[in-house]
């Protein structure tokens, strides 16, 4: 079913716990694709009842950025998801979630704020501010459904860590279930914004995979220096390709490796035309 009001959906889930039943809840933006779906279904089998929110959220949206063009397929994400056995489709407004006059201003709203080292690089580094839309959404989300399992993908790493660090810190009752990067066929990572890509930009987007592969391929083959891994990645890059960051960090807490093992993630951003792609690997098979 599809709900658009926190009472309603407090209403059913209050109903749903009477019953003794486990709830999933899998936050999304909307514009489902199949990495969405590797994530519901995972919570299907996992949970009695499932919920899936689509909500574009202004706050964790930082200026020039691309909340009003963001794709919005609300009819086609209600369908894919029920179709995949999800309970509810909460798919609330930005007054719903926070009410008048709240929109790009943070003087109308309590924000989560997580620790700054862990927002102060990568993705945190170029959107400032961005993490703190995150955590107050999800926070404002999880006392919302009340799951017992709330899923995200790997694909956004750094957020997975984040995620899980605010739900430890504040003593959040939830199970985090992290589920691994969905790729298409060529190994493209998948994500709502690789609608944005030209035919060529779409194939120029492979250097991503193409840098991780080699790298984890290197580290397999003996090499662990991180600076002779970085190196690999420079061949691969060519004048369309605008390198955003390419960092070996620990999987835990986000702290940058000097030499590569089994704990260290590789991230990268790259940007193609006006279209930023994040992409990461570990190096543990």
């Amino acid at each position: 079913m599809l709900l658009h009001t926190i009472a309603e959906v407090r209403a059913k889930i209050k109903e749903w716990k009477k019953e003794g039943l486990t709830v999933g809840l899998v936050p999304t933006m909307g514009a489902l694709h199949k990495g969405h779906l590797s994530l519901i279904k995972k919570s299907v089998e996992k949970c009695d009842k499932t919920v899936v929110s689509v909500f574009v959220n202004p706050i964790q949206f930082c200026p020039g950025e691309d909340y009003e063009k963001y794709p919005r397929t609300l009819d086609a994400d209600r369908k894919l998801a029920e179709d995949a056995g999800v309970d509810i489709v909460f798919a609330p407004t930005p007054t719903e979630m926070y009410g008048e006059g709240h929109i790009m201003s943070n003087d109308f709203l309590t924000y989560v704020i997580p620790p700054f080292f862990y927002v102060n690089k990568l993705c945190g580094k170029s959107r400032v501010g961005h993490f703190d839309g995150v955590c107050t959404v999800v926070n404002k989300l999880f006392n919302i459904v009340q799951p017992d399992y709330a899923f995200f993908g790997e694909k956004d790493r750094q957020q997975l860590i984040i995620i899980k660090k605010m739900v430890k810190d504040l003593s959040i009752p939830i199970e985090i279930v992290p589920c691994p990067i969905v790729r298409e066929d060529d190994g493209l990572a998948m994500s709502s914004r690789n609608k944005y890509l030209t035919p060529e930009q779409r194939k120029e987007a492979l250097v991503l995979k193409n840098i991780l592969f080699n790298i984890k391929t290197c580290y397999n083959s003996g090499i662990k220096d991180v600076e002779a891994l970085t190196e690999t990645a420079y061949s691969f890059l060519e004048s369309c390709h605008s390198l955003e960051y390419l960092e070996f960090r620990d999987k835990n807490d986000l702290e940058l490796k000097k030499v590569a093992d089994s704990d260290t993630i590789v991230f990268i951003a790259v940007k193609i035309g006006e279209v930023r792609l994040i992409d990461n690997i570990s190096l543990d098979n």
